[in-house]
């Protein structure tokens, strides 16, 4: 929680005299929280009647509210009510929000004030810096961002992706940043460098599922890329080198199964990629993602060749698969490897025949 000073004092700024009003106050985190002016000692609230919460005569279970939330909220019920739209009313909402970032009434009023004044945009994205800098994951904080950026308009757009950037250093999965990255891409524009940006998160971590995800997002929403047909086999080359470097990781193998989630036949006829499902196999390393993709294929016409099928009873020679048919194999395997998912690689095997009459019927369709 932010923590305000003895005196509230406005931001500085170098504003001329007739510039909107700034939408923040200037807040410090490091003096203690009692030593904050009650409002009904400033003389420019000496004109308003406090509004007290109003919890009924005999409350069950009333909320030990601390002196000054109880004064900061009785006094905004107050403006509340008078639906009063002023400078005061603005620095008012921001010393509740700081109390309590998740009071959407708040949030809502002060955007009501925002538009009535004209304030200045730019200092409202601070405040929401500010908040975020200690609580992230608010809900009302990033609704209240968006609200501000589309605003703001495409001028928006450099600051806040290089918003979503700093609360990445911190939290590479998080869901708010995530989502309101995507928001400003789709509706202000700024996509020339995700790509890249994508690149350089990968490099970082190819671990990133995250970051696997926004490629993904991408390649198939990106205006100028002609979607992941223009584009299929440089994403294949990229993820199949990803694959190669840490078989392990399921993110790379579930982004390249996504790259044909359209277009099937050309998923079991691409020649890389049952090549890729050897090579994992033949290196021995982890093979469960291998043969996971490796029965994807079968089961929509694929057919192994013969070193294929000494690959699979290599990866476990006692599991007594032999006389079963590949794919049966490849499930009875992965029930002895992937104990976490046994019954799934049961149900799997118990519905081989109609899986692969349906994908064979499939791929002849297309």
């Amino acid at each position: 929680m932010f923590r305000i000073r003895s005196k509230v004092k406005y931001k500085k700024t170098n504003k001329r005299r007739d510039s909107p009003p700034s939408a923040d106050i200037e807040m410090d985190s490091d003096e203690d929280v009692n030593t904050v002016l009650p409002l009904s000692q400033r003389p420019e609230w000496s004109d308003v009647t406090p509004v007290p919460q109003n919890d009924g005569p005999n409350p069950v279970v009333p909320i030990a509210y601390s002196e000054q939330f109880a004064e900061i909220m009785s006094y905004f019920r107050a403006v509340y009510l008078a639906d009063e739209r002023s400078v005061r009313t603005l620095h008012l909402t921001a010393e509740a929000i700081h109390l309590n970032a998740g009071n959407y009434t708040v949030w809502q009023f002060r955007r009501v004030i925002i538009e009535a004044l004209n304030a200045d945009l730019h200092d409202e994205l601070d405040l929401v810096e500010q908040l975020a800098s200690k609580n992230s994951k608010n809900y009302q904080l990033w609704h209240h961002r968006r609200w501000v950026a589309e605003k703001l308009g495409i001028e928006a757009v450099s600051r806040e992706l290089e918003f979503t950037k700093k609360i990445f250093l911190n939290d590479a999965k998080h869901y708010h940043a995530w989502s309101h990255r995507q928001w400003v891409l789709l509706n202000l524009g700024g996509w020339e460098d995700e790509l890249a940006y994508c690149n350089e998160l990968l490099e970082d971590d190819i671990f990133n599922n995250s970051a696997w995800n926004q490629r993904y997002f991408v390649i198939t929403r990106h205006p100028k890329l002609g979607g992941i047909e223009a584009i299929l086999d440089s994403e294949v080359g990229y993820t199949i080198k990803a694959i190669l470097t840490k078989p392990e990781n399921e993110s790379s193998w579930r982004y390249l199964r996504g790259l044909y989630k359209n277009n099937m036949q050309s998923f079991v006829t691409n020649p890389k990629i049952s090549t890729l499902c050897l090579d994992v196999l033949t290196s021995q390393v982890y093979p469960v993602f291998a043969l996971s993709l490796l029965l994807d294929l079968i089961s929509n016409g694929f057919e192994p060749n013969q070193e294929l099928k000494n690959a699979i009873e290599a990866v476990v020679p006692e599991s007594n698969s032999q006389g079963l048919d590949i794919a049966a194999m490849i499930c009875t395997v992965l029930e002895i490897i992937d104990r976490m998912r046994v019954n799934y690689w049961g149900w799997r095997k118990n519905n081989l025949h109609s899986q692969v009459a349906e994908g064979v019927a499939n791929l002849n369709i297309h």
